[in-house]
């Protein structure tokens, strides 16, 4: 017991002290010196306010720390980070780390596995790094467009006003409020018309057409053959009625210019017209005179017949 001086027992409690101190502020790090890990390297042109202790991402799942940051002042060609990989952690070849800087500050490391989980990479090596293509970084490339749209805004922004603030635009909200309550009027009608008279012009629709395929199978029940035959013949008889009128006509022209009978000669002969206008002037005359002196031809007598 006579080691353990009060020295020694002081020193055993200074290295104890000291120990405790690596371990709390590896923990408070994040690393767990308990827990056997591979080191990788990655080469990064700008690392983006990464730090030491940050979590490195696989798939959304926290695989290790970066464990140390160190700049390449020889080549000025950017950062080479050291990260820690959990041992059960496998590399894939093609794998590539990426930077992702978050809304609130801070920056992760994601792991993109490469394509290929049969061939893996080997602690100590050396991975490509670069930055991620997410939202902020498009928002940067877009502040440059929008920058540029914001005098088209102010301008755009001082048209609506002009346009709101016209009178006619107002005439037009009402106008087109008006329309939409015709609308709705009209919308009315027609789901009354659609109940009520579409189903009966649809029924007396279906009537017609029923009376149509009888109509139809009654025609394809029809001898057309026949019928045309008939029709032929009917065409044929009116034709030879025809002939048959015509040589009638024509006999009977020929018998009215022909002073061989009767009829043509009393249309034919200048005499009988004279005669006939004769006799007819005379009994005009005769009429007048009956007219004038009826006593000359009728005697009427109560009393019977004078002897003259």
């Amino acid at each position: 017991m006579k080691y353990f001086t009060k020295e020694v027992k002081i020193a055993l409690t200074a290295i104890a002290a000291v120990i405790l101190l690596f371990i709390g502020i590896n923990f408070l790090k994040g690393i767990n010196i308990f827990e056997s890990s591979n080191t990788f390297y990655v080469k990064f042109k700008n690392i983006s306010g990464l730090t030491v202790s940050n979590a490195v991402y696989a798939n959304g799942y926290p695989v290790g720390i970066v464990r140390s940051i160190a700049y390449d002042y020889h080549r000025s060609e950017g950062a080479v980070v050291g990260i820690e990989l959990d041992d059960e952690m496998r590399v894939p070849a093609g794998t590539r780390a990426e930077l992702d800087p978050q809304l609130m500050g801070g920056v992760n490391m994601n792991l993109v596995l490469g394509p290929n989980p049969t061939v893996n990479l080997s602690p100590g090596d050396t991975l490509s790094g670069g930055m991620h293509e997410g939202a902020l970084s498009k928002m940067e490339s877009m502040i440059p467009a929008v920058v540029s749209i914001m005098p088209k805004l102010d301008s755009i922004m001082s048209n609506l006003n002009t346009l709101t603030s016209d009178s006619a635009l107002l005439l037009t909200l009402r106008n087109t409020a008006e329309l939409t309550a015709q609308l709705k009027e009209t919308s009315v009608r027609l789901n009354a018309m659609m109940q009520g008279d579409v189903p009966r012009i649809t029924q007396r629709l279906h009537v017609v057409g029923a009376n149509m395929e009888k109509l139809t199978g009654n025609l394809a029940a029809v001898d057309v053959n026949a019928t045309m035959r008939k029709v032929d013949a009917t065409l044929d008889g009116v034709q030879q009625f025809s002939v048959r009128l015509n040589t009638v006509v024509d006999q009977f022209d020929q018998k009215l210019n022909s002073t061989d009978n009767t009829l043509g000669l009393f249309l034919n002969d200048r005499s009988v017209y004279d005669n006939l206008s004769g006799t007819l002037r005379h009994a005009d005359s005769l009429m007048i005179d009956l007219k004038a002196h009826p006593k000359r031809y009728v005697h009427f007598s109560v009393f019977g017949k004078k002897d003259k």
